[in-house]
């Protein structure tokens, strides 16, 4: 009788899902925005560099980022260029969250859960940046 081998997962595929199900469980909750505003992370790969770009936000009752200029709210479907109002560089994850945290005469972040959320996008960046990966931030 021929016996049917069973593809079995590995380990670390097994842990990588548990991993992804609990983050993406997070993700859907509600999180209050910062009104120090908002980062957008990209990489240079050219320069092996990080890019933090900074741009304001004001947030109305309901929670929503509003663009300070329009009053209303932001969206990523947008035709509108907005300018960040700073932009912080590095090379590494660690290098640019000291530059954020310490560097700062006025700390552009507020919110921990936002600190928090920004260290690990920027190592997630790093990795990208090591690896030649293509950066998507959550």
């Amino acid at each position: 009788m021929k016996q049917i081998a069973m593809k079995q997962k590995s380990p670390q595929k097994i842990q990588e899902a548990v991993i992804k199900g609990i983050d993406d469980e997070y993700s859907k909750r509600f999180i209050n925005l910062d009104p120090k505003g908002y980062f957008i992370i990209k990489l240079n790969q050219r320069n092996q560099e990080l890019i933090a770009e900074l741009f304001s936000n004001d947030i109305d009752d309901i929670g929503r980022a509003i663009d300070p200029e329009t009053g209303k709210p932001l969206t990523c479907n947008t035709s509108k260029k907005r300018s960040p109002i700073k932009i912080f560089k590095g090379r590494t994850a660690k290098e640019i969250g000291i530059r954020l945290t310490e560097c700062e005469e006025t700390l552009p972040v507020s919110k921990i859960d936002h600190a928090l959320y920004l260290g690990r996008e920027l190592q997630k960046a790093e990795n990208c940046l090591i690896t030649g990966q293509h950066y998507i931030q959550d």
